[in-house]
């Protein structure tokens, strides 16, 4: 591993924030922002697009919507921003938390960052995954721990592939494979719903070929060279060896982690977390008439 731990702990909160797409949405269009990006990926991967322009654009759109949440090129056009305006305000975004990422992936993403992006039609599948609960954290002969709101499998692929790009140059790995295996690797859950580990002990000598029956399904309706290139990088799931395998599954680990870190952080979180560390009562003209009517009601 190139770099090590402290390379990891340095892309933590980046990372934190990237995943937390999964629960911003925006008016006009369904899913999360994540769930979002998670069809237009499909989309252009089936459309024909070079995977690698696919993957760049895409994770680079993600860090920006760390800061800027919905606010994309798109939106910035329709506000009547001329394109180097809108440009300025998504690189402004990506720069605030882009430092923690490796220099020659940043300077890459920050050149690549989309102000209009190509929504092609998504496969059936994209809808399905996104659609499809996760189960989070299952363990055998133990009651189900639900937490609300679930995430969804497109949720999951989707941050899992941009963590891929973002992590491989610590791995020094191309970060190309480790998208289209974050994109792709819960394809048998497009029919399978997800019971967590616990199922996965239950289906016993079944599971693998569950699995691959169901992955074959899916990958068998996609274009030939898509379906190709996706069975060739899939493979990298075995284990952990090159440089892409480790990539991906460090991006696969460090996002179950961190979203049971996201549940345990808004079960613990408190209104003065609110009003004196995020300032939610902000500076401003009628700040202080704030104030005094908070005091007057008790709170």
């Amino acid at each position: 591993m190139t770099g090590g731990s402290p390379a990891l702990a340095r892309l933590r909160p980046l990372l934190t924030e990237v995943g937390d797409a999964k629960r911003v949405r925006v008016a006009g269009a369904p899913g999360s922002l994540a769930e979002q990006a998670f069809a237009r990926s499909w989309g252009r991967l089936v459309a024909g697009e070079d995977p690698a322009a696919v993957a760049v654009s895409e994770t680079a759109a993600a860090v920006a919507r760390a800061r800027l949440a919905g606010i994309d090129g798109a939106v910035l056009r329709t506000a009547g921003l001329a394109d180097d305006e809108a440009r300025g305000v998504l690189r402004r975004g990506f720069d605030e938390v882009a430092g923690p990422l490796d220099p020659g992936l940043r300077s890459v993403l920050r050149e690549a960052l989309p102000l209009a992006v190509p929504a092609p039609e998504p496969p059936p599948l994209a809808a399905r995954l996104n659609a499809q609960p996760r189960a989070g954290a299952t363990a055998p002969g133990r009651a189900r721990v639900v937490v609300e709101p679930p995430e969804s499998h497109g949720d999951h692929c989707l941050t899992v592939a941009v963590y891929g790009v973002l992590l491989a140059p610590v791995f020094g790995a191309d970060p190309v494979a480790p998208f289209l295996v974050g994109i792709a690797h819960h394809l048998h859950n497009v029919e399978l719903p997800d019971a967590g580990f616990a199922g996965e002990v239950l289906l016993g000598s079944a599971l693998d070929r569950v699995v691959a029956t169901l992955e074959a399904r899916e990958l068998a309706a996609l274009p030939g060279a898509l379906a190709q290139r996706l069975r060739a990088v899939l493979r990298l799931r075995a284990d952990a060896g090159a440089p892409e395998s480790q990539a991906f599954h460090a991006a696969d680990v460090l996002d179950r982690v961190l979203q049971v870190h996201h549940h345990a952080r808004a079960a613990a979180f408190t209104a003065s977390q609110a009003l004196d560390d995020l300032e939610l009562v902000h500076a401003g003209p009628v700040q202080a008439f704030h104030l005094d009517v908070l005091a007057a009601a008790g709170l």
